[in-house]
């Protein structure tokens, strides 16, 4: 049976979420995408409500069941199964717009581009939401973060696939296929709903397990190396190891912070030994560039300082 598209949806510990994220997949507007539900070893009854999805939607959700490996793993899994000619990935955790797939896919078909990209809305625990910024018209590169808020051509992304093991493997996945892309569209509506306020990625207190974002940093080097794109690499080193990690570094309150900002900060200085000197970070506004700056001399603590009184005005 052809498919147009097919939706990977890793699954671990989601069972208070997984029936609404499941749900917003099924009642997508005039296209039917195959969900993918893959059971990451999970210790609740995740793996049971996948299993109830497949006997209740035969022809719409496949599932497979795993060991634990991490998201990267049981999305790389889940691409194994993928028959649609464009690839989604939503977590777990989180819902999409009824209208996200059609107008995602119309904007790809339309504009025959290999990645589009929509806006994320973030809902808090409180119910209060927020979108997030996802898009710089000069860069689509910007739109590196989550490989959620997209819709991938399956002949694009070829070889290319999630690091294992690795936090920040959405961050690699799609900074790679929007650096690969021949045309990437942009839809700046709020199409996917992300569940902000847990334990995640971004939200930790683990210094150390920050550290992959330097081995993340390593395997873009030689893919913009081998593609010839060293100036993108230098953009993804200032905006998400200096600006992004170093900044979310300095909020935590673990002692191995000093060090790991430390590591971050000297794998920085021996890619772009002159700051002033980079055209990427030329490139940035002036309020990024004096943050940046900021943490490449070893000054974040006035960097948040300055963050905070921004955040408070």
């Amino acid at each position: 049976m052809y498919v147009k598209i097919s939706v990977i949806v890793p699954v671990y510990k989601a069972e208070a979420y997984l029936d609404r994220c499941v749900d917003s997949l099924l009642q997508q507007e005039q296209v039917q995408p195959e969900i993918i539900l893959v059971d990451d070893g999970s210790p609740d009854r995740s793996g049971a409500l996948c299993d109830r999805y497949a006997v209740e939607y035969p022809d719409r959700v496949q599932v497979l069941h795993i060991d634990n490996g991490g998201q990267g793993h049981a999305r790389n899994m889940g691409m194994e199964l993928a028959r649609g000619e464009y690839l989604g990935f939503v977590d777990s955790d989180d819902w999409v717009e009824p209208s996200m797939y059609r107008k995602l896919l119309e904007t790809a078909e339309r504009e025959r581009a290999d990645v589009v990209v929509c806006g994320i809305r973030a809902i808090r625990e409180d119910g209060g939401e927020e979108r997030l910024p996802v898009w710089k018209e000069d860069n689509p590169l910007a739109a590196a973060g989550s490989a959620c808020n997209k819709l991938f051509r399956r002949e694009a992304v070829g070889d290319i696939r999630f690091p294992e093991g690795l936090w920040y493997e959405d961050f690699s996945f799609s900074a790679k296929l929007l650096m690969r892309s021949g045309k990437t569209a942009y839809l700046p509506e709020a199409l996917y709903d992300y569940r902000k306020g847990q334990v995640s990625t971004m939200n930790n207190e683990n210094a150390r397990k920050n550290l992959d974002m330097l081995e993340i940093m390593e395997d873009l080097r030689e893919f913009t190396e081998a593609e010839g794109n060293r100036e993108d690499f230098e953009y993804l080193l200032i905006n998400h190891v200096l600006l992004d990690s170093v900044n979310r570094l300095a909020l935590q309150h673990t002692p191995a912070k000093l060090e790991v900002i430390w590591l971050m900060r000297s794998y920085v200085r021996e890619h772009i030994p002159r700051l002033t000197e980079c055209e990427a970070w030329k490139r940035e506004e002036r309020k990024r560039r004096i943050i940046m700056k900021l943490n490449y001399d070893g000054l974040e603590d006035l960097s948040r300082l300055l963050l905070t009184i921004k955040k408070a005005l």
